[in-house]
């Protein structure tokens, strides 16, 4: 009776083992219309195949009778179901609701009645930017309302630096006034009411450049989440191994930024590893942060080959977070890449759809940019940007550091989202201002502010913006010092609550001499000049290396690695871009 028992259990694992079943079934849309060339992930497999050039029909051989896919194609919602094997799959997929003729270029500022016209693009070598416009200046009796939006993108500051190391001069489409300032986090002050999430402060000064002007300085600081008070965190990791990353300083750095996140996540969390190259594939599947060898062992395996289907990737990477899905937790897909797509959609248009689609999952996005010669800059702030993301440009291991281990609850762990701030400035004291950085494309349609694209603040990020401002000429006596100089109105959205919140606060016409101001306060105008001088703005023309190294000598926090570290740029820079020696760049800078 016993050997019988023990032919018939082996049996059974024998046949289920190695039983084969055809996997079929056909893909269509709700109007019953056959939907060809479908993208089909069967998971079991880790195996892509295409349904039929005619009828969307598609069959696959499998070993298992219970199985899981996701079908992706262009303008449907990507689709994860459970199948049987020996059943016929009849698979109908929804159009998305989303389409670009639907969702014009949303903007980074606008103040009505002011127009760009224009498309373009920047080249350096084979790295593209967007061709941006600087914003002018606006008549404030006319159009006293602006408004911009509000996020903790630094790429461009690393960016920068990673030109100026190489000697070589920066692209001036590649200089983002506000990511250069907001690299340093100034001036960053926890909200006194434990219930606000931000904390806002203004600051009227004379302007360096013009002692006609001022500089009103608007700061937002987010509130800091506390680290024993985190949710579980959902991560997925997709990471670019295509033959254009076989550089140390490409997918090399990459993992060793990788593997300093592995190391500071929590048990609680999870991860999974999503990788395109020579094929797009599921490296990883969801793995508790308890199991950091197997995730760090993932990483250290991969290497670089074939083409770069990004489009693919971001498909099955959101996937892969949605199934890993955590309702009231954080979900985040980080992408690691050069941002050089050449399979699949590639066009800043189409990424744009792309990824309006997959923000309205919920997930958020982190862009890590990387490489020297082929950076996509233009493509990867599109991702981040309609991805509800940020976007941190990598030049080294230091800058690895500082993104995942010294700001790791800035970059991956959002207070609020649709952030964007409007700025009512008072006609009477104002007569012309201008919003410096937070440039738009040249492409940008500018309608109404509905069309605005807040950003995503990170938890204890500090968000800088200064307006340059002609005062009107009033005498002192005619003007109250404690009068409203503009009414500033913060918008945003937070946690599971998809209504609108906003704060208000009064930005007063109170100037100083920016020699008295705080010494942050003199470090931003010293980075603002820097970044003006380096766009080669027409709004900065006296303005000479000289007075930017002085004031920011003066200003500086010199025990902080970062603001020292910015001294030596200042330096390398002006040996880089030469300037004629004559009267005016002989004199010593003056603050007031």
């Amino acid at each position: 009776m016993k050997k019988v028992t023990l032919y018939l259990l082996i049996h059974f694992f024998a046949v289920n083992t190695y039983a084969q079943y055809y996997l079929r079934g056909e893909i269509k849309n709700e109007k019953n219309q056959p939907l060809p060339f479908a993208r089909i992930f069967i998971h079991s497999l880790k195996l892509f195949i295409n349904s039929g050039a005619t009828d969307g029909s598609f069959g696959i051989n499998t070993h298992q009778l219970y199985d899981s896919l996701t079908i992706i194609i262009d303008d449907y919602e990507p689709a994860t179901i459970k199948v049987k094997a020996d059943e016929w799959q009849k698979i109908v997929l929804k159009p998305t609701v989303l389409s670009a003729s639907k969702n014009p270029h949303r903007l980074i500022s606008l103040t009505n009645g002011y127009n760009n016209d224009g498309v373009g693009q920047s080249f350096k070598d084979d790295e593209t930017y967007f061709k941006l416009v600087e914003n002018d200046f606006v008549q404030a009796d006319a159009h006293s309302k602006t408004a911009f939006s509000l996020n903790v993108n630094k790429a461009s500051y690393s960016n920068v630096r990673r030109f100026i190391n190489m000697s070589s001069e920066v692209p001036p489409d590649a200089v983002r006034v506000e990511e250069l300032l907001n690299y340093f986090n100034l001036n960053y002050k926890e909200p006194i009411n434990p219930a606000r999430i931000f904390n806002i402060e203004s600051k009227l000064t004379s302007c360096p450049w013009d002692s006609k002007e001022q500089l009103l300085f608007i700061n937002v600081s987010a509130k800091k989440i506390d680290l024993k008070n985190i949710p579980p965190g959902n991560f997925v990791f997709l990471i670019d191994v295509s033959a254009s990353m076989d550089l140390p300083n490409r997918l090399d750095l990459i993992k060793s930024a990788f593997q300093l996140f592995v190391k500071n996540i929590r048990p609680i969390d999870s991860v999974s590893i999503v990788t395109y190259g020579e094929k797009v594939e599921v490296a990883l599947q969801k793995t508790p942060g308890s199991n950091k060898q197997k995730i760090l062992a993932v990483i250290e395996n991969l290497q670089p080959a074939g083409e770069t289907p990004g489009e693919m990737g971001i498909k099955i990477a959101y996937q892969m977070a949605l199934k890993g899905f955590i309702k009231g937790g954080t979900n985040r897909v980080i992408l690691a890449t050069d941002g050089d797509f050449n399979v699949g959609e590639s066009s800043e248009k189409g990424l744009e759809e792309l990824m309006l689609n997959q923000r309205q999952t919920g997930i958020y996005l982190t862009i890590l940019g990387v490489g020297v010669g082929n950076l996509k800059d233009s493509k990867l702030q599109t991702l981040a940007k309609k991805g509800n993301g940020n976007y941190a440009y990598l030049d080294d291991i230091n800058e690895a550091q500082k993104v995942f281990v010294k700001e790791l609850t800035q970059t991956l762990y959002a207070v609020a989202d649709n952030v964007s701030m409007s700025v009512h400035f008072n006609p009477g004291i104002v007569k012309k201002y201008r919003l410096i950085g937070f440039d738009n494309k040249k492409e940008a349609i500018i309608s109404n502010d509905k069309f605005l694209e807040g950003g995503e603040i990170g938890s204890g990020s500090s968000v800088m913006a200064i307006f340059e401002i002609i005062p009107n000429e009033k005498k002192d006596t005619e003007m109250n010092k404690l009068d409203e100089l503009a009414k500033l109105t913060l918008r945003y959205k937070s946690g599971l609550d998809s209504s609108i919140k906003k704060e208000v606060f009064s930005a007063l016409n109170n100037p100083c001499l920016l020699d008295s101001a705080e010494n942050y306060y003199q470090f931003a105008a010293a980075v603002t000049m820097f970044g003006l001088k380096l766009k080669q703005s027409k709004y900065f023309k006296n303005g000479n290396w000289l007075m930017i190294e002085s004031l920011a000598n003066h200003s500086a926090d010199k025990s902080n690695y970062l603001q020292s570290d910015f001294l030596k740029i200042i330096e390398k820079t002006k040996k880089i871009y030469k300037e004629p020696i004559n009267r005016r760049n002989k004199k010593r800078f003056i603050l007031f």
